[in-house]
This record gives structure tokens, sequence and C-alpha cells, in this order.
């Protein structure tokens, strides 16, 4: 059975399908969802021997306050598990880019914080990033309006995580 033409007794009430374009749209953006990390993460692995996962993180950090987030904010903001960013983060510290430090707040908790190190690496690995997002993103929205956009996609992240 098509999800355009299913069987409309099937549907609960006030259900409607989804119109060819609709369709259209929704496996356009399930695919752009696989393809676009995959396709940045591999532009920097090749020209940078970097991972997008690596960038992300520094550049989170490079953009908080102090260079320091706590690393259950880090992880939230870089969508990734706590024990994933704790391995990320051991890597990362391994080679310099970052140092994990108790919390002063909280003896419990850990901040990860950007090294000049870190900040080097990635002042080295943005143009080649910026030219990823160029060529795989703006390069074919045209006249595009970028405020309607960001603000119908950040509505759609926001619905989804429950905010």
């Amino acid at each position: 059975m098509s999800a355009t033409s299913p069987d409309p007794a099937v549907l609960p009430p006030g259900l409607t399908a989804l119109t060819a374009p609709e369709e259209a749209v929704i496996r356009a953006l399930g695919r752009m969802l696989v393809v676009l990390p995959r396709v940045m993460n591999a532009d920097l692995e090749k020209d940078r021997r970097m991972s997008l996962s690596e960038y992300t993180v520094l550049r989170h950090l490079s953009e908080s306050p102090d260079d320091r987030m706590r690393m259950s904010e880090l992880a939230q903001a870089c969508d990734m598990s706590l024990s994933g960013m704790t391995r990320l983060a051991a890597k990362l510290e391994s080679l310099g880019y970052l140092e994990r430090v108790k919390c002063d707040e909280d003896a419990r908790g850990w901040n990860a914080v950007l090294t000049d190190a870190g900040l080097a690496r990635l002042r080295e690995a943005w143009p080649s990033h910026l030219a990823s997002v160029r060529r795989h993103v703006f390069d074919h929205l045209g006249d595009l309006d970028l405020d309607q956009l960001a603000g119908v996609l950040n509505k759609i992240a926001s619905d989804a995580e429950g905010r």
C-alpha cells in the first residue's frame, strides 16, 4: 500500500494521508538527514583527518563561556549519549584538544575545556567545513528566505523534542 494512497478506512478520524508533494518532501528530508552528515564527515576526514563529531565538540566548546561546558550539556548539544561523549572527549583529550576537569559547582560533574591546541585545530578545520557546508547546502538554496527556513527547521526540531 502506498503511503500517499492508503485505504481511508484505516486512518483514524481527523488524520489525512500525505499528498504527493508532502510525501516527496518527507522522503527528501529523510534522505538528506542520512546523506548530509555522511558527506560532510567524509569531507572533513579527507581534508583534515577530523570527524564531524570531533569538529562539532570543538565548535560548541569554542562558542561557550570560558570555552567550557559540562560534559552532559556538551553531549546534549552534540546530540550524543553521555557515554559516547565521554569516549570522544577522552580521544580529544589524548590529542591535547580539550581537558576534562571537575566542576567547581558540583564535585560529581565534569567539564570539558577547550585547549589552545583544540582552538587551533578547530580554526584549521573551519575552512574545509565551511566549503563543505556551502557546497552541500547553501549552493542549492538559491533565493530561499534563510531566516524563514531556519525558523521552520528550528520549530520542527523543538516540536520533535517536546519543547
